[in-house]
């Protein structure tokens, strides 16, 4: 028996469910037929699985998620990355450039330069947490221009939007272009200065709000619909 509603905040410690056919997923462990939670977050039920979608705390790297980072330190054969998380990443030379670089006679930074903002993909995260990044496939590149704002890496479901309706809206109505990392990181273009504005208030609208219904009214009214 599930004792929690979608979209229910809990707190670790607290029962969410009782029996061996509940399947404890991310955010929560198994106490003989308890499932109890580990985190502060939102319950999130799927079939038989219950899981928490976490409210706070520092972000997770996994391979397949997209971020955006920023080139922090040029070693011997690559790029050492933040990420927003509490570790470093790595994005080696091989992972990086698709011509042959001799790394004893290359200048690496005539590539990506300390300070440059990328958007890279996590393809392993070792038991060590050494993270290492690649920048081969679809719009994985070198960010130029715009501005990067940082939120909780946990609400960004909740900027993105059910099949992406959230950051499409912004992006229309506020004539922006927008990528946002799953580790939080989100950058955001304009032409001009108060569209970006207006874009960086929503984003952190919904990051402050992200638990409440009649967000996406919200939004649409902030941002200059009338009809809502």
């Amino acid at each position: 028996m599930i004792y929690v509603k979608p979209k229910q905040i809990v707190i670790p410690g607290e029962v969410l469910g009782e029996g061996m056919d509940i399947i404890p997923g991310e955010g929560t462990i198994r106490e003989g037929r308890k499932i109890i939670a580990t985190v502060v977050g939102l319950a999130d039920i799927s079939g038989r699985v219950l899981k928490i979608i976490p409210l706070e705390g520092p972000y997770n790297p996994k391979p397949g998620h997209v971020v955006i980072g920023e080139v922090v330190d040029i070693g011997f054969s690559g790029w050492i990355v933040n990420i927003g998380g509490p570790y470093m990443a790595n994005l080696p030379v091989g992972e990086a450039v698709k011509e042959y670089v001799d790394l004893l006679k290359t200048d690496l930074s005539r590539y990506y330069d300390l300070g440059d903002k990328i958007v890279a993909k996590v393809i392993s995260v070792t038991r060590s947490k050494n993270v290492q990044l690649s920048m081969k496939g679809p719009g994985l590149r070198k960010l130029e221009g715009g501005h990067i704002i940082k939120i909780t890496s946990y609400k960004v479901p909740r900027v993105i939007g059910k099949g992406g309706s959230m950051i499409k809206l912004i992006k229309e109505m506020t004539n922006t272009a927008i990528i946002v990392g799953q580790n939080g990181w989100i950058w955001i273009k304009g032409s001009r200065r108060k569209d970006e504005l207006k874009a960086i208030r929503a984003i952190y609208t919904i990051e402050k709000e992200s638990h409440t219904s009649g967000l996406t009214d919200k939004i649409k009214r902030m941002l200059g619909d009338k009809s809502v």
